[in-house]
């Protein structure tokens, strides 16, 4: 049966850490007044739902219990958190079979509920995930974002900060391409408060640029497998970063975020989906925004594309 949508009601499907984090984040936010969450072993999602409720009365007055699909048709955001976990050694790449086998299960029973609101993908690898989740629900593509690089742009403006000594939100920059080992830093585009980068690291002392950016990029692009070596798994990070994307939607913000989306022909790049700049707002993805990349950041970007490329043909899809 269609329902009306709930402009404030959301779902999260997959309780582990990932998603109990994210739920934990969404019931402070105070976005939503609903929140049903799911799981494969649903005592785990009403378990969670319990212990997260008991933190209302400091947040603000809000609906969260478990439910199971037909509880989630009329959700204004649907964020799908379910998968394998990454294991150390393990890339976010080496995940894709077995989640791309669990989202043919839950992607599917998520179009039949005729859900009319924002399919926000996050478990990895993001950028596949997303093409996966557009493939197997036929959801119009504006719909279906994935978070994409948006935590990686978070450590990138943090590590900037810390190398700059200046307020990460004064930092203007983005990681781009694969939310994964081939992902770019696009420092060209990098500035502090309209001062091109290596302008403001020279007004702070700093003049070796290319290997400074080069070793913050690294740790930025490392930094989740020394996180996951040391507590098996990263999650506050994330729960910020998807916190973030749902702000953007549900106040209709219009901010540009580095979301994981399809692409056709922006930069060079088709038919797969991949962390760019992007407008996003009460209905999705409104336009992809042109950054300017010099000629081996385009390079790299292309090559990000080709290695998703290469595992989408792999695909049953």
């Amino acid at each position: 049966m269609e329902r009306n949508m709930n402009p404030r009601k959301a779902a999260v499907i997959g309780c582990g850490f990932v998603g109990a984090a994210t739920a934990f984040t969404l019931m402070q936010s105070r976005l939503f007044t609903e929140l049903v969450l799911l799981d494969a072993n649903f005592d785990k999602a009403d378990g969670e739902a319990k212990d997260i409720a008991h933190g209302i009365p400091f947040a603000g007055q809000m609906e969260i219990y478990a439910g199971d699909y037909d509880d989630i048709g009329d959700a204004a955001v649907i964020i799908v958190t379910a998968g394998a976990n990454q294991k150390p050694e393990e890339t976010r790449l080496d995940l894709v079979h077995k989640n791309v086998a669990i989202y043919k299960s839950i992607i599917p029973k998520i179009a039949r509920q005729k859900f009319k609101g924002i399919l926000l993908v996050v478990s990895n690898p993001v950028d596949i995930l997303t093409y996966a989740a557009v493939k197997l629900s036929g959801f119009p593509e504006h719909r279906v974002i994935g978070s994409g690089t948006v935590l990686d742009t978070a450590r990138l403006k943090y590590a900037l900060s810390q190398h700059l000594g200046v307020d990460s939100r004064s930092i203007h920059s983005f990681i781009i391409g694969e939310h994964g080992d081939s992902e770019i830093a696009a420092f060209s585009s990098t500035n502090v408060s309209g001062i091109p980068l290596n302008n403001f690291c020279e007004l702070r002392g700093h003049f070796h640029h290319e290997e400074a950016m080069e070793e913050i990029s690294e740790n930025v692009k490392n930094c989740a497998y020394e996180i996951i070596a040391k507590k098996q798994a990263t999650y506050y990070g994330i729960a910020m970063s998807v916190k973030r994307i749902c702000q953007c939607i549900m106040m209709n913000e219009r901010s540009i975020l580095p979301i994981s989306a399809m692409m056709h022909g922006e930069y060079g790049v088709s038919g797969i989906a991949l962390s760019m700049p992007a407008v996003v707002g009460m209905h999705g993805i409104e336009t992809h925004v042109p950054i300017a990349l010099n000629e081996e950041e385009t390079k790299q970007l292309l090559h990000s594309a080709e290695i998703l490329k290469g595992i989408v043909k792999e695909l049953d899809l």
